[in-house]
């Protein structure tokens, strides 16, 4: 359905410009957002590789592990079901980390062998546990400290002070979290009964 939309879109505007006598300003505007496209994904790679190296590093290093095992109150409150010492904790607290730092890319990785892991302490295999649903919940939220990706994306396009978000990205990703969190606990118990 995705693939109709944008097919339609893209037909519709050359059309449109067609009609209007545009076809010029189209051209332009393909052959700049092609450049723009290539800076962007250019910035972008290496801002994904310095972050994802720190992050192996940091997961070699141990500090994962050191890091899921201070986390594990909060990640017991969270995830009740899933033992300590598993490697669904160690992948959870990985991507928490780089989601915290703002670094949806490097969260990625871990998020998916989380899910995996968190897949095998699942009873009902065709239906997401509260675990799944909580780490989902709470990937969607991203807590961030630094919004890594989106500062990089406005130094790309010339921002004068591309750091102004960092407070009201806090602010919103906390709320979001923190709502998020409640209701899935809301509903968690709403469910068992």
């Amino acid at each position: 359905m995705l693939n109709f939309i944008w097919v339609f879109c893209i037909l519709f505007g050359i059309l449109f410009a067609l009609i209007t006598g545009e076809m010029a300003a189209v051209s332009d505007a393909v052959l700049s957002a092609g450049k723009d496209a290539v800076n962007l994904a250019l910035t972008m790679a290496g801002i994904v590789a310095t972050w994802s190296g720190i992050m192996k590093i940091a997961e070699k290093g141990g500090m994962i592990a050191t890091l899921s095992d201070k986390f594990y109150p909060l990640l017991h409150f969270l995830f009740p079901s899933i033992p300590k010492k598993s490697k669904a904790m160690q992948y959870i607290s990985a991507n928490f980390v780089a989601n915290f730092l703002g670094l949806g890319w490097a969260a990625t990785p871990a998020g998916i062998l989380a899910m995996k892991e968190l897949q095998k302490y699942n009873h009902k295999k065709d239906t997401a546990s509260n675990a799944i649903c909580m780490f989902m919940i709470i990937n969607m939220s991203s807590l961030q400290l630094i919004t890594i990706n989106i500062l990089a994306y406005r130094q790309q396009y010339g921002s004068a002070n591309p750091g102004e978000i960092i407070g009201p990205g806090i602010v919103a990703t906390f709320l979001s979290t923190i709502i998020g969190v409640f209701a899935g606990k809301l509903l968690e118990r709403w469910w068992k009964h």
